[in-house]
């Protein structure tokens, strides 16, 4: 009963990856699929060109650090004062730890910029130099 268990364990190690790899690969494929069945049946190519858009990966918005530091900060505090009140010092040590990494993210906000309007504001103020 012990080698089944251990058998079980490093099949399950194996297979968990490998099946949602498989998952992936057919979802994408299906989607190219529809995307080729539906464009045969468009004449216009500005057609083509919103199907696929609507398709395509979402345009990603940069990484608000200031925000992200924010949370990140609050919960340290959550895990600091927890570990206050209720486990001790290995949980106020991880909560300092995680507030100061929120800490760090927000100081980072702040020194680099990230929406267009910051990266051109900030491109002006260096160009007045």
């Amino acid at each position: 009963m012990e080698y089944l268990v251990g058998i079980v364990a490093i099949l399950g190690f194996f297979l968990i990856p490998i099946s949602c790899f498989v998952w992936l690969y057919y979802q994408e494929k299906d989607k190219n699929q529809t995307i080729l069945e539906l464009s045969k049946n468009l004449e216009d190519p500005s057609k083509v060109e919103e199907l696929m858009a609507i398709f395509g990966e979402k345009k990603q918005e940069p990484l608000d650090y200031r925000r992200n530091g924010v949370v990140t900060m609050f919960t340290g505090l959550g895990l600091f004062l927890f570990g206050v009140f209720f486990l001790g010092s290995i949980l106020k040590g991880v909560g300092a730890l995680v507030g100061t990494i929120g800490v760090g993210m927000v100081i980072a906000g702040y020194l680099y910029p990230n929406t267009s309007g910051e990266i051109n504001k900030a491109v002006e103020d260096f160009e007045k130099r």
